[in-house]
């Protein structure tokens, strides 16, 4: 009898031990984003009086190879500008759905961690509808794999800027291109911030100068064609676009609603100020575009959305080009994920202390029947 009773508790042992490591969060909680539904933002960018914007999606949906679809040339036209899709004489006027442009339908899915089918499915033409950066997704170095897993990308050529370590850049806001729904110190401390986040991990610092001219980095907000052969859009579509090292460049699309508090800005196309200046900060330093899509470096960001902490493929990238911050410890990125995530790690957290108290009560319960 005491066998079996012994036997009884020693099974429930192992079964409470595993609901335990079952109920164990598996990864680190993302940062909570502030967004509106997927379906929500491609009503309010089709709003626009754009040609683009006002192509029917349920037209692309629906499209089979050799069919003719309306406006699929605007598509054509997206990916040959982000580098997938090659157009003769440049015409955009073609609006055959042929094998050329599945192929580049299926490098754009690959690129961008979309599932993989060749087709201008839900999540593909969502995506292509999502504001994004300027910056191509293309490029000739390969994506850095590790057991499989994509990870960061560099530009061609691998550049990263050639100073003595620690190293020391300086940035500034061009007076002549600025916008005015934020205030200059609004502006000054997204950008402090976003520098600050690639410093920490990084044996390189940015200080913010008044002598434009001979800043490393140049700052400016700029409408529609601005002579660097890359023009803005307008409203969404393209947010922002930086140059790879030694260049310096960072421009942003004028006519979109910056923020730095949704709290405030109520608009339903505002963008988060700071977390295009992260992205952007991380193409001055060397990284391209990556496949990763929760990476500061995926090139999308959707109005009120916020993308801010460095992801660990964002931190391997730079740290392969400029090696890592000395007082930097992956122990402390843990402790800020955690930090932005009270209310989930809370309940992570409590879930898990109830389990652990039960499992113990039992534990001493078995100790004295044994």
């Amino acid at each position: 009898m005491f066998r079996l009773f012994s036997n009884s508790l020693i099974s429930l042992f192992f079964f409470f031990f595993f609901i335990i490591i079952l109920s164990w969060p598996t990864c680190i909680p993302a940062r909570k984003t502030l967004g509106f539904a997927l379906d929500n933002h491609v009503a309010t960018v089709k709003s626009y009086n754009s040609t683009w914007y006002k192509s029917n999606i349920e037209s692309f949906l629906n499209g089979s190879i050799g069919s003719q679809v309306i406006d699929i040339s605007e598509i054509k036209k997206h990916l040959h500008r982000f580098g997938y899709f090659q157009l003769q004489n440049d015409t955009f006027t073609d609006n055959t759905l042929d094998a050329r442009f599945e192929s580049a339908v299926t490098l754009y899915q690959e690129k961008l961690g979309l599932p993989i089918t060749g087709k201008l499915d839900f999540a593909t033409v969502s995506q292509i509808f999502t504001p994004r950066c300027g910056m191509p997704d293309t490029t000739t170095i390969p994506i850095h794999t590790l057991h499989g897993t994509k990870h960061y990308v560099f530009f061609p050529g691998k550049p990263h800027w050639s100073r003595r370590m620690p190293m020391k850049l300086t940035y500034a806001f061009s007076q002549d291109y600025m916008i005015h729904n934020l205030t200059l110190s609004e502006i000054r401390v997204a950008f402090k911030r976003a520098f600050r986040r690639w410093a920490s991990v990084i044996p390189v610092s940015f200080t913010e100068t008044d002598d434009y001219s001979f800043a490393d980095i140049k700052i400016g907000f700029y409408y529609g064609d601005h002579g660097d052969g890359e023009p803005f859009d307008g409203v969404l579509g393209i947010l922002a676009h930086s140059f790879s090292p030694e260049s310096g460049r960072f421009h942003l699309d004028a006519a979109e609603t910056w923020a730095v508090d949704f709290r405030k800005e109520k608009s339903a196309v505002a963008i988060d100020l700071e977390s295009v200046a992260t992205h952007e900060i991380g193409h001055l330093l060397g990284l391209a575009h990556s496949p990763v899509t929760e990476a500061v470096m995926y090139p999308s960001l959707k109005p009120r959305d916020q993308k801010l902490d460095l992801t660990l493929d964002d931190i391997e990238g730079v740290q392969a080009l400029y090696g890592s911050n000395p007082n930097f410890r992956f122990g402390s990125l843990l402790e800020s994920d955690t930090s932005t995530n009270q209310a989930v790690s809370l309940r992570n957290i409590r879930s898990y202390n109830v389990w652990v108290t039960l499992f113990l009560k039992l534990v001493l319960i078995l100790c004295l029947c044994m």
